[in-house]
């Protein structure tokens, strides 16, 4: 396999910005509102590609696959689009993935921790839109394990609420 640098970590002139090919992922974790004209994913996708936009002076640019995953836990790995995603980085079709928050990734630390080394080894970069932070420093990495472990907490949080909701429902 051919070693490939990541043009978002590469200072080059301006005459030779290199093109950097952005995938963007959505989630949602419930289906709830999916079905509407515009929905979270909807919102998510045209935030990001509204902020691939402003970055086209250095090369940025969206491509045109959709890696959405509605109703899907950030709890876990096993969702599709991620996992297509994850095949069109290690197949070198993207630079650059870029989310609306951390937590539309993963809601899971460790896994979250897998899939930054994933994108390291694949030469990827990892940007949330809505949260800047540098993950190339130390700082930037301590912020992100920070953002990461309230993340985890509100998964586990919504579980417990949602069971006592079914809970109060049922009786």
């Amino acid at each position: 396999m051919s070693r490939r640098r990541n043009p978002l970590l590469t200072h080059t002139s301006a005459s030779t910005t290199p093109t950097v090919r952005c995938g963007i992922y959505t989630r949602k974790s419930t289906d709830e509102g999916l079905d509407r004209d515009f929905n979270s994913l909807d919102a998510q996708r045209e935030a990001a590609e509204a902020y691939v936009l402003s970055q086209r002076h250095e090369g940025w640019i969206v491509l045109p696959t959709r890696y959405d995953d509605g109703g899907y836990s950030g709890g876990t790995l096993e969702r599709p689009a991620l996992k297509q995603l994850l095949a069109d980085i290690e197949a070198g079709l993207i630079d650059c993935v870029v989310i609306y928050k951390f937590d539309r990734i993963s809601r899971s630390l460790v896994d979250f921790v897998k899939l930054v080394e994933f994108f390291d080894r694949h030469h990827a970069a990892l940007v949330s839109i809505t949260q800047a932070v540098n993950t190339s420093t130390s700082m930037g990495r301590l912020m992100v394990n920070i953002l990461m472990s309230f993340a985890e907490f509100e998964c586990a949080w919504q579980a417990v609420f949602t069971y006592c909701r079914k809970l109060i429902r049922s009786l």
